[in-house]
């Protein structure tokens, strides 16, 4: 790679031609990209240091950087200052977010800005765009089979429109959330295009072969993603004469990050959606971006260090965006995307908490919390300046994949109990005495494994209890609903809503009539917004008003309590009661008791509980219920009714 002299003689070329002003207007600029520079050379070495072309893609990429930055609208550029003014923005208690489907929640990006009131009223600030860009109708994967990067598919608009929206969003002090597909493009895309007409410089970009021996090589140790629609990990491309690895579906083909041309590629598009304005950007996958043979092609060393490359070089262009991997794995390699060694807090930024939500669901159909209590001795991992996204269920299936030792602690069989989550979510299970209506999703036959669909509603007894016209169980539902949404509010991170819940929509049914989605049951949690229906949130006593009126009330809390911030501030309570989760979060001398009941009978938690954590009180004020509790003798208890929860200050 560059010697010193070299880079140096390169550095001041690159500002006599970028007509920088690295000691005023771009000062602050230029001392972050020196500052960073070391870091990205030595993690670019990393990967890239015995590729032919390594050294001058690394010159290609300081220019990109550079680009990158000059692209940066004035406003954006306000907004990166203001952030850094703060401690850590991003960990505010202020921020409450929802992830939605544009043109199954408002219709358009135009309309979007009609809706952006409902929210306001709600209290979410923060929004999740799910998967805007073009992606081929049939072969979408839900908009994560991208064909152009920066063109927003013609369903949602256009992309002015997209950074009208945006705007609006800022003025009003929200933010946004977009997606970035790095492992994988759609086999529409430009670049598949060219290398299916025999262009070898693309064909590079993606892992293509003649034959079968190293594609057989790579599948002795892969596991298959989804074995029901697309077994196998490879597929026969007739255009281009080769096997292509394709992870996912066989119309997604995976990205060749051995290439050091894949990955400036890839880093330009997170630059223009950094300079778009987007605040966080959600990397899709990030666990599969590299690939070995004799490996399982997830989780590998070489991911993490491409990710800490990207996080150093956003830092230097693109500072005032945060970064979120979306990586469903074990609890210990969640942990690995936050950063390791010298790179702990300077990896992603966020990391979705799947295996607490995953947890929350185990919880409601057993009833009992000892599994869930085994895992926080891995969650409470997560370094300080780090954030989770912590919710009740999102866009993807309910994956049970926490680990057996934590089944097992609790002194119950992993695969038994695992089977009997399934059946008790699953409308066709043998749970018939469930309230829930789910359904199974990807299921394997090879290993027994299966994840979970349904809305939040529905998993929580509301379909069923409104089908047979039962008022206590259509009350009760709303009781888990709420109770769900409480507990992931207040546990610690960035609260993601999924739309929909907020007005307690139930399964959608129609995505089998639809060729494009029938082969994913997923859709069924997905649901298209009827506007006359969210309009009932304004009539008092019906079901959308109890169930959005009490969500709202839970965000209001939060924003009021500065210990609600993610300042890694939360301790478990001990397991007085099995049925009974409970944490406190606190701040300086200021502290509160979350406590959730999440059995269908009255729970009984000892007053010991609370002086077990050697701070006295009196009395507890209850900010769900605006009701005052006097603490009693360690022999009486604290009476929570059936999946009762209380948000517990002392006074």
């Amino acid at each position: 790679m560059s010697t010193d002299s070299f880079l140096e003689n390169h550095l001041q070329n690159l500002l006599n031609q970028s007509g920088l002003d690295p000691k005023k207007a771009d000062k602050e600029f230029w001392n972050r990209f020196q500052n960073h520079l070391p870091i990205i050379q030595r993690l670019f070495e990393e990967i890239y240091g015995n590729h032919p072309s390594g050294e001058q893609e690394f010159l290609n990429l300081l220019q990109s950087l550079v680009e990158a930055y000059q692209s940066r609208e004035k406003g954006l550029k306000k907004r990166d200052q203001e952030k850094q003014t703060q401690d850590i923005w991003f960990l505010s208690n202020k921020l409450a977010g929802m992830s939605l489907y544009v043109d199954r929640f408002a219709g358009d990006l135009k309309k979007m800005k009609s809706k952006l009131s409902h929210f306001e009223e709600l209290g979410v600030n923060f929004l999740h765009l799910m998967p805007l860009f073009e992606s081929p109708e049939g072969e979408s994967d839900g908009g994560y089979a991208v064909s152009d990067f920066r063109k927003v598919d013609a369903r949602f608009g256009t992309l002015e429109e997209l950074i009208e929206l945006r705007k609006k969003m800022h003025q009003k002090g929200m933010y946004l959330l977009l997606d970035i597909v790095l492992n994988h493009t759609s086999h529409h895309h430009e670049w598949a295009r060219k290398a299916k007409a025999g262009d070898p410089h693309y064909q590079d970009f993606f892992y293509t072969y003649d034959n079968r021996w190293i594609p057989n090589e790579f599948e002795e140790a892969m596991p298959e993603i989804f074995p029901e629609s697309a077994p196998g990990n490879f597929t026969w491309n007739e255009e281009m004469g080769k096997w292509v690895m394709t992870v996912f579906h066989t119309y997604q083909w995976d990205l060749n990050y051995t290439n050091p041309k894949v990955f400036r590629a890839m880093l330009e598009n997170i630059f223009f959606y950094g300079n778009l304005g987007v605040d966080l950007l959600r990397i899709d996958a990030p666990a599969f971006i590299w690939k070995q043979t004799g490996t399982t092609c997830q989780n590998l060393p070489q991911a993490h260090t491409l990710l800490r490359l990207i996080k150093q070089c956003v830092q230097v262009s693109t500072p005032g965006m945060a970064i979120l991997g979306e990586a469903i794995v074990a609890p210990k390699e969640i942990m690995k995307y936050f950063g390791t060694g010298e790179f702990i807090a300077q990896e992603c930024d966020f990391a979705y908490n799947a295996t607490q939500m995953a947890l929350q669901w185990d919880m409601l159909a057993s009833g009992e919390t000892q599994v869930m209590l085994n895992a926080q001795h891995e969650i409470l991992q997560k370094p300080y300046g780090t954030s989770w996204i912590t919710y009740t269920r999102c866009h993807d299936d309910i994956g049970l994949g926490y680990d057996n030792y934590m089944i097992e602690q609790a002194g119950k069989d992993p695969f038994r109990h695992r089977q009997f989550l399934k059946e008790y979510y699953s409308f066709s299970g043998e749970q018939w005495m469930s309230p829930a209506r789910g359904a199974l999703f990807s299921s394997n036959p090879k290993t027994g494994d299966a994840r979970i669909s349904g809305t939040l509603a529905s998993l929580c007894g509301l379909e069923k209890a409104q089908i047979e016209n039962n008022a206590p169980a259509i009350d009760q539902s709303i009781q888990k609903i709420l109770m769900m949404q409480a507990h992931s509010i207040f546990l610690g991170g960035l609260p993601m809503l999924f739309y929909g819940d907020e007005v307690g929509y139930t399964n959608d049914y129609s995505y089998q009539n639809d060729p494009g989605k029938s082969y994913d049951n997923r859709w069924m949690h997905r649901p298209k917004i009827d506007w006359e229906k969210v309009a009932r949130k304004d009539q008092a006593g019906t079901v959308e008003n109890r169930i959005f009126s009490g969500t709202k009330r839970l965000l209001e809390i939060r924003k009021e309590y500065a210990l609600f911030s993610d300042l890694s501030n939360i301790s478990w309570m001990s397991p007085h009661n099995i049925h009974v989760a409970g944490f406190v979060r606190r701040i300086g001398n200021e502290r509160m008791y979350c406590v959730f009941n999440f059995s269908d009978k009255a729970a009984y938690l000892t007053w010991y509980a609370f002086r077990e954590q050697g701070e006295g009180a009196e009395k507890l004020y209850d900010h769900w219920t605006n009701s005052e509790v006097i603490i009693g003798s360690s022999q009486e208890y604290l009476i929570l009714e059936p999946y009762g929860f209380r948000i517990l200050e002392p006074r």
